[in-house]
């Protein structure tokens, strides 16, 4: 068995843990260990890119973090029932030329029973800043 915990239903503590989980993931930048919170034949909407598969996961991964340097990200629960976990996030990264930007978004997670992702939905607005605006910096400031 792959259990990934916490699993469904999802209460607040449970959901937040899972949130966080995610967000401490992401932020290792490592496509492989990404990949294993996801079932093997879930479903992405990126974007306008939809994947399927942890296989397209983990190249999608791998393209996104070599064109997206010094990635930071911030994930906070929005809301939770049973299986499904919705998320507002934040991140931040410069690409090859120096510009940096911020990209803003809204993720729908839905889990299987082991609470594994089986489908991610993320719709994600980019905005340019200067390196003087970054505010997602680590480590982490304290609330």
């Amino acid at each position: 068995m792959n259990l990934r915990p916490p699993l469904p239903p999802f209460s607040l503590e449970s959901a937040l843990r899972k949130v966080q989980a995610a967000e401490d993931a992401w932020n290792t930048r490592d496509p492989e260990r990404v990949a294993l919170a996801y079932t093997e034949d879930t479903e992405w909407r990126n974007r306008s890119e939809f994947l399927r598969g942890r296989e397209q996961v983990v190249g999608f991964l791998r393209r996104k973090w070599a064109r997206e340097h010094d990635y930071r990200l911030r994930k906070e629960l929005w809301a939770a029932a049973g299986n499904r976990i919705a998320v507002r996030f934040e991140y931040e990264f410069h690409d090859d030329s120096g510009q940096w930007w911020r990209a803003y978004g809204n993720e729908n997670w839905e889990f299987d029973a082991d609470g594994l992702m089986q489908r991610r939905f993320a719709s994600i607005n980019d905005l340019r800043i200067t390196e003087s605006e970054r505010r997602l910096l680590w480590p982490r400031p304290a609330p």
